[in-house]
């Protein structure tokens, strides 16, 4: 694991995007693609405002979600629907290089679409993601996996429904932990103070809590400013 500690919110978006471009280039060279994990959150500004500046070759991308919330794109909480209007634009990306959720279905179903629309993408079973870009929620969510949730147990699903989410809306598909931990890159990029807590609990106490459970085959990320990292 690498904490990298940085001033503030727009330093933490500035080291993102480079670290996003670095990944990004060095996986096209190897391997002619890109496959790259979404979140939401305070994750979807800083990228809607950093990945415009990232020189890379947009064509080779090929963009997921580690989670989405199963609602019409339209909806202000769909992920993918922020993404569509905030950064498409403003890049060279292209709407159908997305894996989005198929609409108008219950989660369960969702989900096996989801893992069948990831298969194809990846030509495999197994999706090895070049980088994820996870968000840590308040209460050390990461994904749509939470404390004390059996999904943080799954081993058999590589996406998983879920019904119950405390944090509404309920209704989401999620990437698990297997699926998560086989990535090559992981990153969390936190700002603020009112994450200082949380940060602490996981990167100095280590407690058991969902978004320490993120241990990749490669390698770990923490971008932190200085008003989240105030307690490590």
């Amino acid at each position: 694991m690498t904490i990298i500690k940085v001033a503030n919110e727009t330093e933490v978006i500035s080291k993102l995007s480079m670290y996003v471009e670095k990944i990004s280039n060095d996986a096209i060279y190897n391997r002619g693609k890109f496959y790259i994990g979404l979140s939401g959150g305070s994750v979807l500004k800083f990228l809607c405002e950093g990945l415009p500046k990232v020189n890379t070759v947009w064509s080779k991308w090929t963009l997921a979600f580690c989670d989405e919330r199963v609602v019409p794109e339209d909806n202000e909480d769909s992920t993918f629907g922020v993404y569509k209007r905030e950064l498409i634009p403003k890049t060279e990306l292209k709407e159908e290089q997305f894996v989005v959720l198929k609409q108008g279905v219950p989660a369960e179903e969702a989900a096996k679409d989801y893992t069948e629309k990831l298969k194809s993408a990846f030509n495999s079973e197994e999706f090895k993601f070049d980088l994820l870009l996870l968000g840590m929620g308040p209460d050390g969510h990461t994904c749509s996996l939470f404390p004390g949730h059996p999904l943080l147990e799954e081993t058999s699903l590589k996406v998983a429904a879920i019904t119950d989410s405390p944090k509404p809306p309920p209704a989401r598909i999620t990437l698990t932990f297997p699926v998560i931990n086989s990535a090559r890159n992981c990153i969390f990029a936190i700002s603020g103070a009112g994450k200082a807590d949380m940060v602490k609990r996981i990167l100095k106490d280590k407690e058991d809590l969902p978004s320490a459970r993120v241990k990749p085959q490669g390698a770990l990320y923490w971008i932190v400013d200085n008003a989240a990292a105030a307690h490590i």
